[in-house]
């Protein structure tokens, strides 16, 4: 996007691809599906920026998700919108969508160039960049650098861009996992791996104060949580000391204490001669029932009609209240985003140009600007990089 503005606003650009390919992160965004953007107002798309909100309000309003769908339909691309107003090519393809930033980068003249690894970049005394590859060297007036994070690095994600800014002398914000699984440390009795849970909400805890929290979709694993709302969750802890957090999970969110406490005893008065555990799988999965009751203090094979009232009121508490520890956030390499990177109080948000070095311009992941998921982070550097191939292509062309 960046190459191809900047081109549309007359200048002469190369784009400098280290990989065979352009877009290998786009192939593997949405399962191989590509979930684009978010069907979401300017002001719906920024609830959904988890840090530097302020610094993308700009960029947006400039092309905002309606501007790139229509952008992606005129060259070609079929759009459909999925639950959660999530945007994905009709095809669902995500190839459709690197074709058509690469037919439009060829249409709008960028010199497309291919296994060129950046191994440096310099100013001269004129104020001209030295652009250095493996191969060889380019002269520019500008350098715009979209080298993304340090996730998935064999997309070609190896932080690239953070040596460029560091050789510059910016600031960088201490990178860290985004969407990423929760580690976390579970009871004997829990044997949950595997486990998918929908309709609940999980929440984390602080010092006794809520930090954050989610309801849909999560997923037991090998190593403690994943799925959307513990993704979604670790954006807003990574900056957090783990070992002060707790974390909640309320099985049954649709129902307040009293709804749930009377179903309760609606499932109890049907099974009085059967066992707690065997009772409880008429309200959660099996391979839940353990974890509850080890939570609860309860044995499985007591009597329904032997549980006592406050037995009853604890196992409640649990159900609504089902603990988890987080020991750490998976690693930043499995992590879907890159939170941290180049600190936005170097870049003019209008133009995504540094402030101290003119022609220096930063767009995309590279940036410590991170969103939830949905489409919202790859929309952010569409618009960051629709920012900077403008500024850029007008100011040097």
């Amino acid at each position: 996007m960046a190459a191809y503005r900047a081109a549309v606003n007359g200048a002469e650009v190369w784009l400098l691809e280290k990989n065979e390919k352009a877009g290998k992160k786009i192939y593997i965004t949405g399962k191989g599906r590509c979930n684009v953007t978010n069907d979401s107002s300017p002001e719906g798309f920024l609830e959904n920026v988890v840090h530097n909100r302020k610094f993308l309000i700009g960029a947006i309003h400039a092309f905002s998700s309606a501007d790139l769908m229509r952008f992606l339909e005129e060259g070609g691309v079929p759009l459909k919108v999925e639950r959660g107003s999530r945007v994905f090519p009709a095809s669902d393809k995500a190839s459709n969508i690197t074709r058509c930033l690469e037919n439009c980068c060829r249409r709008a003249g960028v010199a497309l160039c291919y296994n060129e690894e950046v191994r440096s970049v310099w100013k001269n005394e004129d104020g001209s960049f030295c652009v250095q590859t493996a191969s060889r060297e380019f002269s520019a007036d500008a350098v715009i650098v979209c080298t993304g994070g340090i996730s998935y690095p064999s997309t070609g994600s190896t932080g690239d861009g953070y040596r460029i800014a560091e050789r510059f002398g910016l600031a960088l914000v201490p990178r860290r996992a985004a969407l990423c699984g929760i580690e976390c440390a579970f009871l004997p009795e829990d044997d949950l791996q595997g486990l998918s849970l929908k309709n609940v909400r999980l929440t984390a805890f602080a010092q006794g104060k809520i930090v954050g929290g989610f309801f849909g979709e999560m997923l037991f694993t090998h190593f403690g949580i994943s799925g959307p709302i513990a993704l979604s969750l670790s954006s807003g802890i990574n900056d957090m000391d783990l070992r002060e957090l707790r974390l909640e999970l309320d099985l049954k969110p649709a129902l307040d204490d009293d709804s749930l406490d009377r179903r309760i005893l609606r499932d109890f008065e049907g099974e009085k001669n059967k066992s707690l555990g065997n009772v409880l799988r008429l309200l959660l999965p099996q391979r839940l029932i353990a974890s509850v009751l080890a939570r609860s203090g309860i044995r499985f094979q007591t009597p329904v009609n032997s549980v006592t009232k406050e037995q009853r009121k604890t196992l409640l508490r649990v159900l609504k209240h089902f603990d988890l520890k987080p020991t750490a956030l998976r690693p930043v390499s499995e992590a879907i985003v890159t939170a941290g990177g180049v600190d936005v109080r170097e870049i003019d948000p209008k133009t995504m140009e540094c402030k101290k070095i003119r022609g220096l311009y930063f767009a995309g992941e590279v940036l410590d600007v991170d969103a939830l998921t949905g489409g919202y982070n790859l929309q952010t550097a569409f618009s960051t990089g629709y920012a900077a191939g403008n500024a850029s292509g007008r100011e040097f062309a």
